[in-house]
């Protein structure tokens, strides 16, 4: 089942959105360069690299602007269901 979205900043968009796929990629940088050394996967992350744990979704108000996680839309979109 899908949940109507409703924009918490402009409070009156429901229907124009843009959804955005976020796809982390786990690296290490040289700190002189900025140059990507290594692309790690997700089962070869070393010790002190905490792996992603962030939505996998987050939400563009098309009217305002606004971008967050894709939660804070649905329950806005659900509070105020007439």
């Amino acid at each position: 089942m899908t949940t109507p979205y409703r924009c918490p900043s402009c409070k009156t968009n429901r229907t124009r959105f843009n959804i955005i796929q976020q796809v982390p990629q786990s690296v290490k940088l040289d700190p002189a360069s900025g140059e990507v050394v290594q692309n790690y996967e997700q089962d070869q992350i070393e010790p002190f690299h905490l792996a992603y744990n962030g939505p996998q979704l987050k939400v563009q108000c098309a009217a305002c602007g606004l971008v967050e996680d894709e939660m804070t839309f649905k329950k806005f979109g659900e509070s105020t269901m007439s």
